[in-house]
C-alpha cells in the first residue's frame, strides 16, 4: 500500500476528508520552499503537491504562473524540486506528489528522472499533459519504481473515458472542477457538486476522488467533501500568501492550513 493510499485512509479513520496543499517548488526560493511545506503541514495538510516550475503551464492560471516564473528566476531546475522533496521528507512523513508537465520528464529522460525522484522519496507523480491514452511507458516505469500516477478528469470527460482514467490511476483521482485553469473562485459551482456525484460511482470503491481547481476557502473544502469527494486541493490560496512576502508568512500559510482542514473535519 503506498503513503498516498494509507494518508487516504488515515483521513478516513478520523472522519476527515484529506487536505491536499500545492506549492510551487522554489517559490519565492529553492531554500524557502521546506520551510513553507513545514507551516503548510504543521496546519494539517495530509498531502503535499509540489509543482515543478516550467515555462509554458497550459493548466495554471495566472496565479500559480506567477509562482512559476518567480521559481525559475531564483534558480528552480527539475533536479533542485527532487532534492527539496528529499530534504521535506527528512523532517516530514508526508506522502510528495510533483506536479509536472512531461517536457522535463522527456528532455531528462524517463527512467533517469523516476529513479532520481525515487531516491529522493517522491511518492507520485501529475503529469495533467499526458493523457492515459499515451501514458503506457511512463506507468511501466512508474510502476518499477513504486510511484503512483494521478491521472485528472474534466467535466467534459465522457463516462467512457473516465472509466479508463481511473483504472490507470493510482495514488488518487484528480478531478478538476471546473472548465478552464487553476486559480481562486468566490464559490463552488452547484455544477462542481453535480460533477462529484456523477463521478463518485467510477471511483468508489476504487480509489480516493479528489477535487481541485477553484478550491480556496473553508466553505469550498466543507462542500466538495460534504458532496463525497475524499479530498480538496488547495493551491492559489497558499499562492496567493505566499507571493504577497509578509513577514507573517509562515504563521499565515500555517493557520489558512488549519481552517481549511477544520473544514474537512466537520463534514466526514
Amino acid at each position: 500500500m503506498s503513503k498516498i493510499t494509507k494518508a487516504f485512509q488515515k483521513a478516513k479513520e478520523q472522519s476527515s476528508g484529506a487536505l491536499i496543499g500545492y506549492i510551487m517548488a522554489g517559490d519565492p526560493t529553492p531554500e524557502q520552499t521546506p520551510k513553507i511545506a513545514d507551516a503548510l503541514i504543521k496546519g494539517g495538510v495530509d498531502i503535499l503537491e509540489l509543482g515543478l516550475p516550467f515555462s509554458d503551464p497550459i493548466a495554471d492560471g495566472p496565479t500559480i504562473q506567477a509562482a512559476g516564473l518567480r521559481a525559475l528566476n531564483a534558480g528552480t531546475t527539475p533536479a533542485k524540486v527532487l532534492k527539496i522533496a528529499k530534504q521535506i521528507k527528512s523532517q516530514h512523513d508526508i506522502p510528495i506528489v510533483v506536479m509536472t508537465y512531461y517536457n522535463p520528464v522527456f528532455r531528462i529522460g524517463l527512467e533517469k528522472f523516476l529513479s532520481s525522484a525515487k531516491e529522493c522519496m517522491v511518492d507520485g507523480f501529475i503529469v495533467p499533459d499526458l493523457p492515459v491514452e499515451e501514458a503506457a511507458d511512463y506507468k511501466e516505469v512508474a510502476k518499477e519504481f513504486g510511484l503512483d500516477t494521478v491521472f485528472l478528469a474534466a467535466p467534459s470527460t465522457s463516462n467512457e473515458r473516465l472509466g479508463k482514467i481511473v483504472a490507470c490511476s493510482s495514488g488518487f483521482l484528480y478531478l478538476v472542477s471546473h472548465y478552464g485553469v487553476t486559480g481562486t473562485k468566490t464559490t463552488v459551482e452547484n455544477s462542481t457538486v453535480q460533477l462529484i456525484k456523477r463521478v463518485l460511482p467510477f471511483t468508489a470503491g476504487k480509489i480516493p476522488l479528489a477535487v481541485g481547481f477553484g478550491i480556496s476557502k473553508p466553505e469550498h473544502v466543507q462542500k466538495v467533501v460534504t458532496a463525497g469527494a475524499d479530498a480538496a486541493i488547495v493551491g492559489s490560496a497558499f499562492i496567493n500568501i505566499i507571493q504577497q512576502k509578509s513577514p507573517t508568512m509562515l504563521k499565515q500559510l500555517q493557520t489558512t492550513a488549519q481552517l481549511l482542514k477544520s473544514a474537512a473535519r466537520t463534514v466526514k
